[in-house]
C-alpha cells in the first residue's frame, strides 16, 4: 500500500506551529508533497527538512517568504527534479517531481489570479506551459501522479458558492475548461473525484468571516493521475478535524508499492 499526503501549508512554519507535523506522524504517509512553503530551506529546522525515516527535496521560490514547495519521501527515488524549465514559474519555486521504480510524483503549486490581472495574465502562461509538460511527462510512458493546489475549482460540485464565482479567479470559464481537458483529451484522472462523488468536499476556505465553519469552501488541492495509478486507487479523505492551514490535507491510499 502507498499513501500519499498533498498540502498546501499556508507557511510550513506556521502549519508546523498548528501542530501538522504532530498530525503527519500519525499518518503512516510514504510521501509528502507541501505547497506555499514561504521559507528557504535554511530557514527551517533540521526536525523539518529531515523529518524521521524521510528524505526531502525543495523548490524554493527567488523572493523570500513566497510560494515554494516540498517533497518528503520514506521511499528513495531514483532521480529527483526541481523546475519544469520555465524560468518564469522556476524562479517562484513551484515544482519538484521524485521518480521512483515504477511511479513519478511530482508536488506542484499552481499561480493564483486573484491579485490582479497582471497575475491572472501569468496563470494563463503556466497553464499553456504545465499542460505541454504534462504531455511529456505521459509521454514516458511511466506512472506519473501529480498532486498540489490548482487554485481551480472545476465544477459546480466543487464549490459552495458557485454562482457568486462565476467571474472570479480559481473559477473562470478558461481556467475550468483547462481542467476538463487535461481529463478528457490529455488522459488525466482527478482521483479523488472518481473515488468521492460527494458533494460538499472541499480542501480550501477563505480566512474571512465563518467560511470554514459553515464549510463555504472550495475544491483546489487536487491529485492528478494517468490510468494505471489511477485504477490502484482504493481510498482518499480531505482531512479537516484540525484547522492545519487555510487548506485541507488531501490523502489517498493506492494499492501498489509504489
Amino acid at each position: 500500500m502507498l499513501r500519499v499526503v498533498t498540502f498546501n501549508a499556508n507557511g510550513i512554519r506556521s502549519a508546523a506551529d498548528k501542530g501538522f507535523w504532530n498530525w503527519f506522524e500519525r499518518q503512516d504517509a510514504d510521501v509528502l508533497c507541501v505547497q506555499e512553503l514561504k521559507a528557504q530551506e535554511a530557514d527551517l529546522k533540521p526536525e523539518v527538512r529531515e523529518r524521521k525515516g524521510y528524505e526531502s527535496w525543495m523548490h524554493c521560490a527567488q523572493k523570500r517568504g513566497y510560494s515554494g514547495c516540498g517533497l518528503w519521501s520514506r521511499i528513495k527515488p531514483v532521480n529527483v527534479q526541481t523546475g519544469f524549465g520555465v524560468d518564469e514559474f522556476d524562479n517562484e519555486g513551484r515544482y519538484v517531481r521524485a521518480d521512483f521504480d515504477k511511479l513519478s510524483v511530482v508536488s506542484v503549486y499552481f499561480p493564483s489570479g486573484t491579485s490582479g490581472e497582471d497575475r491572472q495574465a501569468a496563470k494563463y502562461r503556466f497553464l499553456d506551459a504545465f499542460r505541454e509538460h504534462l504531455r511529456q511527462l505521459r509521454s514516458t510512458g511511466r506512472e506519473i501522479l501529480v498532486c498540489g493546489d490548482v487554485n481551480i475549482a472545476h465544477k459546480e460540485i466543487d464549490i459552495k458558492n458557485w454562482k457568486g464565482n462565476l467571474t472570479h479567479s480559481g473559477f473562470l470559464p478558461e481556467e475550468r475548461q483547462w481542467v476538463s481537458k487535461i481529463l478528457e483529451e490529455d488522459g488525466w484522472h482527478d482521483i479523488f473525484r472518481e473515488l468521492d462523488p460527494r458533494p460538499e468536499q472541499y480542501t480550501w476556505w477563505s480566512q474571512r468571516g465563518q467560511a470554514r465553519a459553515k464549510n463555504v469552501g472550495w475544491r483546489i488541492d487536487y491529485m492528478f493521475g494517468t490510468a494505471g495509478i489511477a485504477r490502484q486507487a482504493v481510498k482518499a479523505f480531505i482531512y479537516k478535524d484540525e484547522k492545519l492551514s487555510d487548506h485541507a490535507p488531501l490523502v489517498i491510499d493506492f494499492d501498489t508499492d509504489q
